[in-house]
């Protein structure tokens, strides 16, 4: 650290992810849960302080939370923007009224879950400001704790002849299933008798068949309008080491039987979802009121609720589209800066302030509509105005010498560390006789309303003095090297009689002895379409080539002392944060955040659909 620099650990630092919840308003599943606590709906409800069926869970205390609610992922991928809203709208809910969300991992496909995306989520959602700890109790759940639980249900459901295992390849299957308007058609086995079935399953369960021979499915109905209805299968046969039970088991529930079980095991109340589930809730349904007619479960049971799930311009959230990024090296990995995922947000210097309240600001509803890129940027300046310590970086320098100031002398101009937090103090930069200013703030021919420096005009350093340019230098290729002028020593900003020569332009500057090298990575949106992909077009050609640029910049003094995941604003230029993985002190590696206003065309905040597809 330089002489008469203060160090940013020396500043109270703002805690963002420990900030207050902000304030809701009303929607349609506030409304849902309102009427069911004022009609006491819930408050039969007992727990046992574990997830249980039903007569376990009789044995318990009154449930102490008011309600309950689940964050249910399957670990296998990355959290991205759109489950941060899930996340604010779950654990929000629960916080709002009394209640408690579960952290669950919905753990049933083997194959493509692994425990570093359980490790990845996990910190994303405490990262976010939430917590799965209620009333004493961790509630934090895999569906895979689950297996023998599920398992005595299906055995359960195959004895009351609502389940039957079914021998068919998974083509006859298919073919058999029917479609939109016509009926499908009855399995040659779906007339097994239960003892016959319950054999079989037992038979799959120890390991006698070939993976994919035998699934069982429930006995529905294979006319039902919906096709969901059409004896799904809940069980197959997999032989995959799975990330917590290893190779305990080679038949695996499928989702649609295992969320709706887990949910009454876990006492849920309310089971939010995206609107795609819609179409599932008559099965889910289904499920829970036969075992409750079974006495696996008790009423009252979880009441599914649909919302509309995020559309977001300039990003694509589909995880096949994701997964092609990162195996195909468009972008660095999972964390990158430009990736709408959460580990790539929060090193690009995004805030969980800022998501919660975009999450707040775009509401829940169950229509589909898009929200411009451009709302949750404002967001993030939003919050990151109110926290940001200002830093001083010159990105793209230009050397700036004052003809007429001592050689060899230094000066310490003070500047705020927040303009509208005095409590955090100011600090020194340094005034020497070599500066650095962008090349930008300088224009030797400028155009109409340019208030900058030039030859002949003047401009204010900003927290210095009063500077006009006297001569310009420049370089073989004909660029500016060097811009000399002079200074006005009677016009140092915030002396007495400073403010008596008015200057309409007012730019940065660093000491170029007294500054510190900082590599800056400037990002941009990964795409440059709102809508990338559209009408059966390659997403990859709408990939932003301009949406990452290294540069070598400077950096006043104070910078030396960042802390990884820092987050500043480098006056007049944007919100920083310094990288969390590279940053180190011989490193100084500093992401941009966000501009210190929108660069791009603006949309309204619900933005167009996408064309449709041809």
């Amino acid at each position: 650290m330089g002489y008469g620099t203060i160090a940013i650990m020396s500043i109270p630092r703002p805690n963002p992810e420990a900030a207050a919840p902000v304030t809701h308003g009303s929607n349609f599943i506030r409304q849902v849960i309102e009427s069911d606590l004022a009609s006491g709906k819930h408050t039969t409800r007992r727990w046992s302080g574990h997830p249980a069926p039903g007569p376990v869970q009789a044995t318990g205390e009154p449930d102490p939370a008011a309600i309950r609610t689940r964050f249910p992922p399957e670990p296998n991928g990355y959290l991205h923007f759109g489950h941060a809203k899930s996340i604010c709208l779950n654990f929000g809910l629960a916080r709002d009224y009394a209640g408690a969300c579960h952290m669950r991992f919905d753990d049933t496909n083997p194959a493509r879950e692994e425990q570093e995306y359980v490790d990845s989520i996990l910190d994303a959602v405490h990262w976010l400001g939430f917590s799965w700890e209620s009333a004493g109790h961790r509630n934090l759940y895999y569906a895979s704790d689950y297996f023998e639980t599920l398992y005595q249900f299906a055995e359960a459901l195959i004895g009351a002849g609502l389940a039957y295992v079914d021998s068919q390849n998974a083509e006859a299957m298919r073919a058999s299933r029917g479609t939109l308007t016509e009926p499908g058609r009855d399995s040659p086995y779906r007339n097994r008798s239960a003892a016959e079935n319950l054999d079989l399953f037992r038979r799959m369960r120890a390991g006698e068949f070939a993976d994919g021979s035998q699934v069982l499915r429930l006995r529905i109905d294979m006319a039902a309008p919906n096709i969901n209805l059409r004896d799904p299968a809940i069980y197959r046969i997999r032989r995959a080491h799975h990330h917590r039970t290893g190779d305990a088991w080679c038949i695996y529930p499928l989702y649609d039987y295992t969320h709706c079980i887990s949910d009454a095991l876990e006492n849920i109340t309310h089971s939010i979802c995206t609107l795609e589930f819609e179409d599932h809730r008559p099965l889910y349904e289904w499920v829970l009121e036969r075992l409750v007619e079974l006495g696996q479960l008790a009423r009252p049971l979880p009441q599914q609720i649909e919302f509309a799930r995020l559309n977001l311009t300039y990003v694509v959230l589909s995880k096949r589209k994701l997964i092609q990024l990162v195996d195909e090296q468009h972008v660095t990995g999972w964390d990158d800066p430009r990736m709408p995922t959460l580990a790539g947000a929060r090193r690009r210097g995004y805030t969980a302030a800022g998501f919660r309240l975009f999450t707040e600001r775009i509401g829940v509803s169950r229509a589909d509509s898009w929200i411009d890129f451009s709302v949750l940027e404002d967001c993030m300046r939003e919050d990151l105005n109110a926290q940001a310590l200002r830093r001083v970086a010159v990105l793209d320098p230009v050397r700036l010498v004052i003809d007429n100031f001592p050689d060899g002398h230094v000066e310490l101009c003070q500047a705020p560390n927040h303009p509208q937090k005095p409590e955090l103090g100011i600090r020194d930069i340094a005034l020497t006789r070599e500066l650095w200013i962008e090349r930008e703030d300088f224009s030797e021919q400028p155009p109409k309303g340019f208030f900058r420096l030039a030859p002949g005009a003047e401009v204010r350093l900003r927290y210095g003095y009063i500077v006009r340019c006297v001569s310009v230098e420049h370089d073989e290729a004909g660029q500016v090297r060097t811009i000399h002028c002079t200074y006005d020593p009677t016009t140092r900003s915030g002396t007495p009689g400073a403010e008596a020569r008015k200057v309409k332009g007012n730019i940065h500057w660093l000491s170029a002895s007294r500054s510190v090298p900082i590599e800056v990575r400037v990002y941009d949106r990964l795409f440059k379409v709102p809508h990338p992909g559209a009408g059966e077009r390659d997403f990859l050609l709408d990939l932003n080539p301009d949406s990452a640029r290294i540069v070598t910049a400077f950096g006043e003094e104070a910078l030396a002392d960042a802390a990884p995941e820092d987050r500043l604003q480098f006056e007049r230029q944007g919100y920083y944060v310094a990288d969390r993985v590279d940053h180190r002190p011989d490193r100084l590696v500093f992401n941009r955040t966000v501009g210190l206003r929108d660069s791009w065309a603006r949309e309204s905040s619900t933005a167009a659909p996408p064309p449709a597809r041809s």
